[in-house]
């Protein structure tokens, strides 16, 4: 009798060994890793916010072995509806650096006070050497801005007012200065109780019915 027939190979048993094991390896792995991946965000939340690029520059650092060039992006966030904030992102790669940019301005999102579709008064921002000044506006006038003071409004939802940039010209100064002037509005309801007067009396003139200096 041959014994070669009733014995399998030792190599053919061990590559069947080796196959049977590897799929149930590959099995659990798969099971792992989808155990193991967080849940994404959303996309109904991610574009509910008026996102905007304002600026890219290139930067470039000095290493032993070369210059290392990198990427910064101002990257501005807003729901059209009093809120805005606005972040800095840096990476090797435009999309990375965008990406982190958009993370950091929805951190510093903030309640803008507002009156109808402008602000309730005049306000200056001043940020290193970059200063904006910011008016009220009737309906109907638009948003009197450029550059980033633009991107800045118009994310926050306010579809009237009058600009002036002073200063410098640098993108991000000029949003971190647009940013301090919404920061230091006040409320109208807050500011007429701490006086003592209507919301009327504090309100824009033009919201009152009466004419300028009344």
């Amino acid at each position: 009798m041959d014994l070669g027939v009733l014995m399998p190979d030792k190599k053919e048993r061990e590559k069947e060994q080796r196959s049977s094991g590897g799929s149930r390896g590959t099995g659990s792995g798969e099971q792992g890793r989808e155990k193991r991946r967080p849940p994404r965000e959303p996309e109904e939340e991610r574009e509910q916010f008026d996102e905007r690029v304002v600026h890219i520059a290139r930067t470039a650092k000095v290493l032993k072995g070369g210059r290392r060039f990198a990427f910064r992006a101002v990257v501005v966030v807003g729901d059209n509806h009093g809120q805005v904030g606005f972040g800095v992102g840096k990476a090797r790669e435009v999309p990375d650096a965008v990406r982190k940019g958009s993370d950091q301005a929805r951190k510093m999102m903030r309640p803008i006070p507002m009156v109808g579709t402008t602000i309730p008064h005049a306000a200056v921002g001043d940020y290193s050497a970059a200063r904006v000044l910011l008016r009220p506006a009737s309906p109907g006038t638009g948003v009197i801005a450029g550059g980033g003071v633009r991107a800045v409004l118009e994310a926050a939802g306010i579809r009237d007012i009058l600009t002036k940039s002073m200063g410098s010209a640098n993108m991000l100064n000029v949003v971190a200065a647009t940013f301090k002037a919404l920061e230091s509005l006040k409320d109208p309801e807050e500011e007429a109780k701490r006086r003592g007067k209507p919301v009327e009396a504090v309100a824009p003139f033009w919201l009152r019915g009466g004419k300028h200096g009344d």
